[in-house]
């Protein structure tokens, strides 16, 4: 936060809530430990099981070089990220907002909120699987169990981010003793699996080899390791910040690393039992059910069934906290927690649920894979962007990306897109083809689709290097500090209820202006109830109102310096409507000026109806107002 102008904290209740310690260099690797963790359970998913399961049975070792390929690519562009949070003190998708027009920006939201709905898909998947394996439930029954798994997050949140950290590693080590086991009685040839390091594709494997990439390099990733580095009481001077880049560099590489170890050791143990029978795998069921008479022991299957399950329930975590960065960071909307884990949820439950009822269990596997390649193809969306920003001196100083670091990165970004390119060529030319009567639906529906996403690809790409086509990032302008125009009554106090949004803005510009002319004393609070709170626990409390202190001080000040009494308070709470009304209670002021939110109807149920609540609540006058510059 700066005194040119206030932008909106990145996951604002935590924001800097965890300290760094001076005294010992582990304790301050142990300190930054944890973003990485979180953000490579989704490098583990079940889509990554599918993807690297077929990968193993059909082509053996050949498509272990794409897995080594794709995690060197995802260690730099996560360090990327989490530069990009550190120095810039802003998330990918704040950095989109700032930099790219409205229509552009809707856009690749849009896109974002489909990749996030392909990775639940996955969770969903990968969970009902596990647990029809080890339990025998049916997998529609599984799939609409995994529909309340959220409140099992919810309830783990409540002990705190590093229980929470704990337990995801715990499951991460219970998948890697589980497949470690599995290679050891496979016992694959190792000249056979050192082959598999040397680049070959064929069309034949393109398909998978796509799935692997987009299994492994998550887009929505870039946008939560961003968002999670900001966590951390970083420090604002050059060195912290270079120590703070070192040490999450440490932490991508350590975490993502091991993610690679479950990765291959999946592809492996599928080469070693399946490919080497001539046993081609089409569900994940069946190398549940081969496993034990290929291996000779029942342990294989049950190892097998419990590193799913595992894979599932970790891989739960960052799908509503993601979403929740997006929608913030790209729109400024808040959603409430539970209304936005049931929106995510049932976009991945209801596509898997239709598809297990209308083409049977057996369809769960092609499900998975395209989910895969739905990632894969959101890839360049957010790879270039975040290119281009950590490569922008303005925006990174002496920390933007080096000559060899941009040449490595644009390689990536080739990479990705031409895979890409030749995938939507092929896929496109064989739906063609197989369309007959059809062909011209498909040629006026899904092609027209295809060549706007390469339009909008070609832009983001070419924009930033067209000086009059470059959109600086913007400066959002402070709670606004000058009044307007009013004719205010005789108020002698003035309660101000704040959000950390753009309603701010109007709100304090028409307090001031009744502070102004009669002198009277203005009284800032704000309540915390954001998701994040509810992943973070308890932690998240003291992270909260430290946020809202330093968002309200930052303004009392201003306040005070054009001689207004002003004092400040923050609380946490889930129900804001009820902190307002007993702090109102408490001080009796003469006038309480809220911001609208703007919405009716069902949108009251997804923004609250705190402005309602209050107003049938208190005797106190209330003034209602709306900034006429939102949502520019």
């Amino acid at each position: 936060m700066t005194g040119a102008g206030h932008q909106p904290q990145s996951l604002p209740e935590v924001h800097g809530s965890v300290p760094v310690p001076r005294d010992s260099i582990w304790r301050r690797m142990f300190a930054f430990a944890g973003p990485a963790y979180l953000v490579s359970v989704g490098y583990m998913d079940p889509g990554n099981w599918a993807t690297d399961l077929e990968g193993g049975a059909r082509f053996g070792y050949q498509l272990l070089w794409v897995l080594v390929m794709s995690n060197l690519m995802a260690i730099l562009l996560q360090t990327l990220s989490a530069r990009l949070g550190i120095v810039s003190r802003r998330d990918l998708a704040q950095a989109c907002r700032e930099s790219y027009s409205r229509p552009v920006n809707l856009t690749l939201w849009f896109l974002c909120e489909i990749a996030i709905a392909a990775c639940d898909l996955a969770e969903v998947l990968g969970a009902a699987i596990g647990l029809n394996l080890l339990f025998g439930l049916p997998l529609l029954a599984g799939v609409i169990i995994t529909a309340v798994d959220s409140l099992l997050l919810l309830w783990l949140s409540r002990f705190g981010i590093r229980v929470l950290e704990s337990v995801v590693l715990v499951l991460i080590t219970v998948m890697g003793v589980c497949f470690g086991l599995e290679i050891f009685m496979a016992r694959p040839v190792v000249s056979e699996v050192a082959s598999g390091l040397i680049p070959r594709l064929t069309n034949e494997s393109l398909y998978v080899a796509i799935g692997i990439l987009g299994a492994t390099v998550m887009p929505h990733n870039l946008y939560l390791h961003s968002a999670l580095v900001q966590t951390r009481r970083i420090g604002v001077t050059r060195a912290e910040k270079r120590a703070a880049c070192r040490f999450n560099f440490v932490d991508s590489a350590v975490a993502l690393n091991g993610a690679l170890l479950v990765n291959a050791a999946i592809l492996i143990m599928a080469a070693a039992v399946f490919y080497k029978r001539n046993i081609v795998v089409t569900e994940i069921q069946d190398a549940y059910k081969l496993l034990t008479p290929l291996l000779g022991t029942a342990l294989a299957s049950v190892l097998f069934g419990v590193a799913l399950l595992c894979s599932g329930l970790s891989s739960t975590m960052t799908g509503t906290m993601a979403g929740q960065i997006v929608m913030e960071g790209f729109l400024r909307i808040r959603m409430r927690p539970w209304l936005r884990r049931l929106i995510t949820r049932l976009a991945a439950v209801v596509p898997a649920a239709i598809t297990i009822v209308v083409a049977g269990d057996e369809a769960t596997f092609r499900l998975l894979i395209l989910s895969q390649v739905i990632l894969s193809l959101q890839l360049p969306f957010a790879v270039i962007p975040l290119i281009h920003f950590t490569s922008d001196r303005r925006r990174m100083g002496s920390f933007a990306n080096t000559p060899w670091v941009k040449t490595v990165a644009w390689a990536i970004a080739a990479v990705i897109v031409g895979l890409n390119l030749r995938l939507a060529w092929v896929t496109v030319m064989e739906w063609l083809d197989a369309a007959g009567p059809y062909r011209p639906l498909l040629m006026v529906t899904v092609v027209p689709v295809l060549i706007g996403l390469l339009l909008l690809l070609l832009w983001i790409t070419f924009q930033p290097w067209i000086p009059r086509l470059h959109r600086r990032p913007e400066e959002v302008p402070a709670p606004a500090l000058a009044a307007g125009e009013v004719e205010p009554p005789v108020y002698r106090s003035i309660l101000v209820p704040l959000d950390h949004s753009e309603r701010d803005r109007a709100a304090i510009a028409h307090a001031v202006a009744m502070a102004k002319q009669h002198d009277a004393k203005v009284y800032l609070m704000h309540v915390e109830e954001d998701v994040t709170s509810q992943v973070y626990g308890s932690m998240a409390s003291t992270a909260e109102v430290e946020a809202g202190e330093r968002y309200l001080d930052e303004i009392v000040e201003g306040l005070k310096a054009q001689g207004i009494r002003a004092e400040a308070a923050v609380s946490y709470s889930h129900d804001p409507k009820q902190e307002i009304i007993r702090l109102a209670r408490r001080l009796k002021p003469d006038l309480v000026v809220m911001g609208a939110h703007g919405h009716k109807g069902i949108q009251d149920l997804v923004f609250g109806r705190t402005i309602g609540g209050v107003r049938h609540a208190l005797d106190v006058p209330i003034l209602i107002v709306r900034d006429e510059g939102r949502g520019r």
